[in-house]
C-alpha cells in the first residue's frame, strides 16, 4: 500500500515533501497550517502512510456517527467531547501518559476559514504533556508539505508563537483567501 500512497502523492499529484516526522520520538503534537480545505486531511493521510508514522487526530464527536464514524476511527480518529465545562487540555495531555506511542495532529486554526490568531490549546497540551510540536505546512502554491524539526515550547509564549507563526509565513492554502 505504501507504494500506492507514494505514487499518488509524488507522481499523480506531483507534490514534494520536505523533512520527515521524527523517527526517534514516540510522542509529539503535529500542527498543520493553513487548514483551508478538507483536502488537507487527505494530504496528511498520504504523508503519514508514506513515512510509515502512526498519527492520530481528534475531531468533534458528532462526526463519529454512522456512516463515516468507522472510517474516521479506522484512519486514526479519536472522538472529542466538546461539552463546555471540561478541561480538555488536561484530558488530552493525560492521553500522552496513557500510550507508549502518541502522535497527535491538531489544526490550530480551528476552522477552514481565515483566522487572525490560532487557538492555543495545542500549545498548552504540549507543555502539560512535556512533548514537542512538529509543524507541517500545506503549501498549495508550491505543491509541497514541509515538516519541521521538533520544537519544544519554552516559558515565553509570545516568543514561541512568533517563532511558529514565522514558520508558516507566506504559505498558501488550497483556498488562498483563507490562508
Amino acid at each position: 500500500m505504501k507504494a500506492l500512497y507514494t505514487f499518488i502523492y509524488f507522481k499523480w499529484m506531483k507534490w514534494k515533501l520536505i523533512g520527515h516526522f521524527p523517527d526517534d520520538l514516540k510522542k509529539y503534537i503535529i500542527i498543520g497550517v493553513p487548514h483551508t480545505h478538507m483536502y488537507d486531511l487527505f494530504l496528511g493521510f498520504l504523508v503519514r502512510k508514506i513515512q510509515d508514522t502512526n498519527v492520530v487526530f481528534m475531531a468533534k464527536k458528532e462526526l463519529f456517527r454512522w456512516p463515516v464514524g468507522w472510517l474516521l476511527r479506522r484512519s486514526g480518529g479519536i472522538a472529542l467531547d466538546r461539552t463546555k465545562g471540561q478541561n480538555k487540555v488536561e484530558a488530552i495531555a493525560k492521553m500522552f501518559e496513557k500510550y507508549d506511542e502518541f502522535r497527535l495532529t491538531i489544526l490550530p486554526e480551528g476552522t477552514r476559514k481565515k483566522v487572525d490568531k490560532w487557538k492555543t490549546g495545542f500549545y498548552y497540551i504540549a507543555k502539560a504533556a512535556k512533548v514537542p510540536i512538529v509543524m507541517v505546512t500545506y503549501d498549495y502554491a508550491n505543491g509541497q508539505m514541509k515538516i519541521s524539526e521538533p520544537f519544544y515550547p519554552t516559558d515565553n509564549k509570545d516568543a514561541d508563537f512568533k517563532f511558529m507563526y514565522s514558520y508558516f509565513d507566506g504559505i498558501v492554502g488550497k483556498i488562498p483567501e483563507y490562508s
